[in-house]
């Protein structure tokens, strides 16, 4: 059959990071002249460009199976070139060259424009600016990227050595790009970062996410704006008393704490104690009142004991999170614990900690759904399943939270809807609508 001339397949592995790049990379290509698609169910493109991610070791085996999967289809003639980039490309840049010789094209995470800049233009176009991007996205929801990089060091963690320092985006740069999403119809923004805690140190010298987010929810047409990735050590409490006070920023934080036990988190490096880690949930919900906390656990992790464990398990059957995800230490390259420590717990005890951690939480998640049971709900209409709307509500993420099964509405997908919950289930809602006006 053969590829298509001046079609260009663009496939976003990992984060939402990763996926902004990807989007800044479309709207290049498109203005251009190219036809781009966006993670196609079967490539076709005189170039297949990959975003790669590198983060952990089930990622970065995702994505070469991906690059060997095109190499075969690029025998087939199926498809053209293949080029690769990202965060897997930008640690491991020179054995990738060597051992996969079927990737024709390879750049880094931060390199990629060389690829645009190779191509010849195929129309008369102003270049957009550097963050312009075509979303990918449904067209009210959208990231915002505020900063790259990050200082932390954890010990388990390779994600400076890919991205190298703290890097703050301007405050100027980032609100023009929330004026030009929201006149793109964008309603939804989730803020994100290596470190959102971070924002501003490197620029100001001091913590600048408030003023940020303050300055974000003054523009008209911003619905939502919702936190992911904040860091616990040396968090920006200011930060709260914006979540308090502006209605159209999300009562939602989406904070990594990683462990509890004092030990493990003197060993993974992360700058803060368990009594600090307390203290800190505590005047979150203070400050916030219906907060809803997300947070990220590892098991698994080198010394870890049987009543680290314990005390892990404790810890989150008294705190109680509203939204949790956990995974198991995956031993990283040139990491601190790579080097200094050894990768002492079994894979079958790392599993087994992690089966019963999320068994834990999956028996608290079913008791506080239950409790919604009744209440009246606000939600942001995302797409139609035949005449049921699913929706999220502001404290729930994009790909990652809980969705609203909503019937009893005719709403557009980006449109705001009141809804009665009705049911509860593990993974969503049930819920009856009314249309309300936006209350921003």
């Amino acid at each position: 059959m053969g590829y298509k001339k001046n079609h260009i397949d663009i496939i976003s592995m990992g984060c939402s990071k990763n996926l902004i790049d990807s989007e800044r990379m479309i709207r290049r290509l498109e203005a251009k002249g190219y036809s781009v698609c966006h993670n196609p169910e079967t490539p076709s493109g005189e170039f297949v460009m990959v975003n790669t991610c590198g983060f952990i070791g089930d990622a970065k085996e995702e994505s070469i199976n991906l690059l060997l999967d095109l190499a075969r289809l690029k025998e087939d003639r199926e498809i053209g070139k293949i080029a690769a980039m990202g965060c897997l490309t930008q640690r491991y840049l020179d054995d990738l060259r060597v051992e996969m010789p079927e990737i024709d094209l390879i750049y880094g995470k931060f390199d990629w424009d060389r690829f645009i800049d190779g191509l010849p233009d195929l129309k008369e176009a102003d270049r957009p600016a550097q963050w312009e991007r075509s979303l990918t996205t449904p067209p009210h929801s959208a990231y915002i990227k505020i900063s790259e990089g990050c200082n932390r060091f954890c010990a388990f963690c390779a994600i400076p050595l890919i991205t190298g320092r703290h890097r703050s985006r301007p405050e100027d740069e980032i609100l023009e790009e929330v004026r030009d999403l929201v006149g793109k119809g964008v309603k939804e923004f989730n803020v994100i970062a290596q470190d959102l805690s971070s924002y501003g140190l490197d620029t100001h010298k001091e913590h600048r996410l408030a003023s940020l987010i303050d300055k974000m929810a003054d523009v008209d047409g911003v619905e939502w704006i919702r936190l992911h990735y904040a860091y616990p050590a040396d968090f920006p409490m200011d930060i709260l008393d914006v979540m308090a006070r502006r209605k159209n920023v999300c009562r939602y934080i989406d904070i990594a704490l990683q462990h509890i036990s004092d030990s493990q988190l003197t060993r993974m490096r992360r700058r803060i104690d368990k009594q600090a880690t307390l203290d800190l949930l505590s005047e979150i919900r203070r400050r916030v009142p219906g907060i809803r906390i997300r947070t990220t656990l590892m098991v698994g992790f080198p010394g870890e004991t049987d009543e680290d464990f314990a005390e892990l398990m404790e810890f989150v059957r008294t705190q109680r999170f509203d939204r949790m995800g956990a995974f198991a230490y995956s031993e990283e390259d040139d990491t601190y614990a790579a080097m200094n420590y050894e990768d002492d717990v079994s894979a079958e005890v790392k599993q087994d900690r992690l089966d019963r951690l999320m068994e834990l939480q999956q028996q608290i998640s079913e008791e506080l759904n239950d409790t919604t049971i009744g209440t009246d709900v606000r939600l942001l209409v995302d797409e139609y399943e035949d005449d049921t709307a699913i929706c999220r509500s502001e404290w729930d993420s994009p790909e990652v939270d809980l969705t609203y099964r909503v019937t009893g509405t005719d709403a557009a997908p980006g449109e705001f809807i009141d809804a009665t919950v009705t049911e509860a289930m593990p993974f969503d809602f049930i819920a009856v609508a009314r249309p309300i006006k936006s209350n921003i």
